[in-house]
């Protein structure tokens, strides 16, 4: 059967380095959950991210990545619900990224 992986990648702290309350992403998840089903969620142990900004400064992120699978990518929904987190989450850019999978 045909499907979408689609990963959503949060940052744990703010750009001042101030954790996220942990309600942010209880909120997150719960969205999910209700609309999806079910989510996967990397919590436990952060992934980091690492990119160079435009002035190529190496800057850093540690990130937790909650995941559902979908039969349709409504790609209007995800691009709303990104732009609701980016201001939740005071992101400039917040990544939502889809792949298609097969389930076995």
């Amino acid at each position: 059967m045909r499907m979408f992986l689609v990963q959503i990648l949060l940052p744990l702290r703010d750009g001042s380095g101030k954790a996220f309350p942990a309600a942010h992403f209880g909120r997150v998840r719960e969205e999910l959950t209700e609309r999806f089903g079910g989510l996967t969620a990397y919590s436990r142990a952060p992934a980091e991210g690492l990119w160079d900004d435009p002035q190529d400064r190496r800057q850093h992120d540690d990130i937790v990545i909650y995941e559902v699978m979908v039969e349709d990518l409504d790609r209007s929904w995800w691009q709303s619900f990104r732009r609701r987190l980016e201001a939740g989450f005071s992101q400039q850019e917040l990544v939502i990224r889809s792949q298609e999978i097969e389930r076995l």
